[in-house]
């Protein structure tokens, strides 16, 4: 029994369920909103490529390497963007979370903030991971503010770490929640969801 499998995860907006490529269609609608492929600094698939996206994802999970997972929007019942458990570690109990995109619409809402609990949870109480990593570009900079916002805290910059499809070196902010610190993350996320929004 491999340490991570395929799960559904589900919260009152939100739902994760393993990727398939039965969420093609709405995964390719979800990626024109905002043009997502356009963003330089991201890894997002064009809508023409999204099946070929779904295969390698597919073939990463096969080889244990990721779990990729559709996320739904509840209150329209369609997959709205992608997110993955990546670099998994099994011997040291370390996931990333990342490869994580939502078309334009449900960005900044209760959605990415009800996802990233999910994973969190069953991260640190089903897995019970010691450490949840998160990684990002340089310039990508509402991504750095998120995770920001989750209360992870930065580990470092990974300086040149890879060279980008368009041939621009990228640095990478690699971030951290520990197990310790998870409660305390819990409690902030539970809060950010239960406040009155204006």
């Amino acid at each position: 029994m491999p340490w991570i499998a395929p799960v559904t995860l589900r919260s009152p907006r939100v739902t994760l369920e393993p990727l398939d490529l039965r969420h093609c269609d709405d995964l390719i609608e979800a990626v024109k909103d905002g043009s997502l492929w356009t963003l330089w600094y991201t890894s997002i698939p064009e809508p023409e490529a999204m099946r070929v996206e779904i295969d390698r994802r597919l073939a990463l999970q096969a080889a244990g390497a990721m779990l990729p997972f559709a996320v739904t929007d509840n209150t329209t019942g369609r997959a709205v963007g992608m997110t993955t458990y990546m670099n998994i570690d099994s011997v040291n109990r370390r996931v990333e979370i990342g490869s994580t995109w939502y078309r334009k619409s449900v960005q900044r809402t209760a959605l990415n903030t009800q996802c990233k609990l999910l994973l969190l949870t069953h991260a640190f109480e089903a897995l019970k991971c010691i450490a949840v990593e998160f990684r990002t570009h340089a310039f990508n900079r509402d991504s750095r503010r998120g995770i920001e916002r989750l209360g992870a805290k930065l580990d470092g910059i990974l300086r040149s770490h890879q060279i980008a499809s368009n041939g621009t070196l990228r640095d990478t902010y690699v971030y951290s929640i520990i197990a310790s610190e998870w409660p305390t993350v819990k409690s902030n996320l539970v809060w950010q969801m239960a406040r009155p929004r204006s």
